[in-house]
């Protein structure tokens, strides 16, 4: 970190030049984009895009997860003066154009007109040749999302980080409920599910439709090593799509969410995980359920934040200088 540097840098998402390179502001002032990150819809030049998409009314529970994107950028804030650790010296601040795109635009109170605008949402910044990282809001939003990146590559690879499965049996393809959409998911054929699996799972499920899954103690028996191992065999090299429901963490970790569950992973297991399944084909991916109301210690977004960064690491990984 230049310490020197934080004197006169301020308000970068609006005022850099540089697409490029670490953001030394500071942590505490200044527009809140991701990572200090420029913000813009256009995608020209640029490897990839994080959003927010600030909806929360499919909740089986605590609402609150439509301030998260904001919240999970504010304590983004803290880390872009550095590269991030653990990655052994990669640099994706620096090495790659990110954009923060700026959040979803839509009604409030036209819910049913939600899940098409996800779709179009996610489809356009596709379309411009970047992936995206996308900033939940509740768990919903991943399953008009998977339409999209379902809609280019095909029948997906998805490694879902949860506490439950949403396999929630639900034929109604309209109802739009976060406890269903991977149920949804895998019955539209927007995921493959011999290529995927479920990480972190600590709640019964009657039918998990072939999805495979390692439930928390025995990722806490077997180790996050053994963990990333299973998941890299799963996905092989097929495009996969990454979905992390911050209720996998334990709520000691994180209990700023609507459906918390003990008994879940530690934050490091977590880190450990991500960090050693670089190399996967992620092509996309999202960090949902982050609900500020319930964590006045900010600690959730936080966990949040890392994990968003962790997601842009292993979207660029495979496309670093070696």
């Amino acid at each position: 970190m230049t310490l020197d540097k934080a004197k006169e840098a301020v308000d970068g998402a609006f005022t850099a030049v540089d697409r490029r390179g670490l953001a030394y502001e500071n942590a505490f002032g200044g527009a809140t984009s991701f990572l200090r990150r420029m913000y813009t819809k256009d995608l020209t030049g640029f490897d990839l895009a994080v959003t927010g998409v600030p909806f929360d009314q499919a909740v089986t529970h605590r609402p609150g997860t439509r301030f998260g994107p904001r919240a999970i950028r504010e304590a983004s804030s803290l880390q872009p003066y550095d590269p991030p650790y653990g990655w052994d010296g990669f640099d994706p601040l620096s090495e790659f154009a990110i954009a923060d795109y700026g959040d979803m635009a839509f009604d409030y109170a036209n819910v049913a007109g939600v899940p098409d605008l996800v779709e179009a949402h996610t489809a356009g910044i596709l379309g411009q040749g970047c992936g995206a990282v996308t900033l939940g809001g509740d768990h919903f939003i991943t399953l008009p999302i998977l339409r999209a990146y379902a809609a280019k590559y095909g029948p997906m690879s998805v490694v879902q980080f949860d506490a439950h499965s949403d396999l929630w049996p639900d034929d109604d393809m309209a109802r739009i409920d976060h406890g269903t959409m991977m149920y949804k998911a895998v019955k539209l054929g927007l995921v493959d599910v011999t290529r995927s699996i479920q990480i972190g799972i600590r709640t019964e499920c009657a039918d998990y439709l072939g999805m495979p899954y390692i439930a928390a103690r025995r990722c806490h028996e077997k180790g996050s090593g053994w963990v990333a191992e299973q998941i890299k065999a799963r996905v092989g090299d097929h495009p996969t799509y990454v979905s992390f429901d911050i209720d996998a963490l334990d709520p000691a970790f994180a209990p700023g969410t609507g459906t918390p569950v003990w008994g879940g992973l530690a934050s490091w297991q977590a880190a450990a995980i991500l960090r050693d399944i670089a190399g996967i084909d992620m092509v996309g991916g999202d960090v949902v359920e982050v609900s500020p109301p319930y964590d006045t210690t900010g600690a959730t977004a936080i966990a949040g934040a890392h994990i968003a960064m962790e997601l842009c690491c292993l979207s660029l990984w495979n496309k670093r200088k070696k």
